[in-house]
């Protein structure tokens, strides 16, 4: 961290992410940033790609990264991506998993509204803003609990507690179902 700090201390409001300052950041951060995402997604392979992924996102935004925040700014990119990929990849396993062993036993009918219903649900959990979505999702599919949310998320719990009620009542309005 010591070698990251004299880059931060070059006025931070004004210094850009360079190809030397990048290598730097990714050499001190790449290691912790996908142990992270390992304990958030129990995929190694998931971890590395979300964390390079992040990388790469860092290095396409750099003319907008502040030095003073990057390491915030990286792992939020981090986390983000590591949500949206669970969440795609928990919906899928979840309705696949509930589809396979209700098909045979049931009618037709009912597996076609099962299948409206996944793709409304999906539409619907992707229409909910940002915040709202990765702290319903982290919540929800990851369970955990508002304080461990806010911590990650260097939030207030009472912050975590207003956007997962604003994912809620989005859900409960298009839905007209209680979540």
């Amino acid at each position: 961290m010591l070698l990251f700090s004299n880059i931060v201390h070059m006025d931070d409001e004004n210094s850009k992410l360079d190809e030397q300052m990048f290598r730097k950041l990714f050499d001190l951060h790449f290691d912790h940033l996908r142990n992270f995402m390992y304990y958030k997604t129990s995929d190694a392979q998931l971890s590395e790609d979300v964390a390079q992924d992040a990388f790469i996102k860092l290095w396409e935004t750099r003319s907008k990264v502040r030095m003073a925040t990057v390491k915030t700014y990286l792992f939020t990119i981090a986390n983000n991506l590591a949500i949206n990929k669970l969440k795609r990849n928990q919906l899928k396993y979840n309705f696949l998993a509930q589809t396979e062993l209700k098909q045979d036993s049931q009618d037709p009918q009912y597996i076609l509204e099962e299948q409206e219903f996944k793709t409304q649900l999906e539409s619907i959990i992707a229409s909910i803003p940002d915040g709202s979505r990765e702290v319903f999702l982290m919540n929800r599919i990851d369970g955990l609990k508002y304080g461990e949310i806010a911590e990650m998320l260097e939030i207030s719990v009472k912050a975590v507690e207003k956007r997962m009620s604003k994912a809620l009542a989005i859900l409960r309005d298009k839905l007209d179902y209680k979540v």
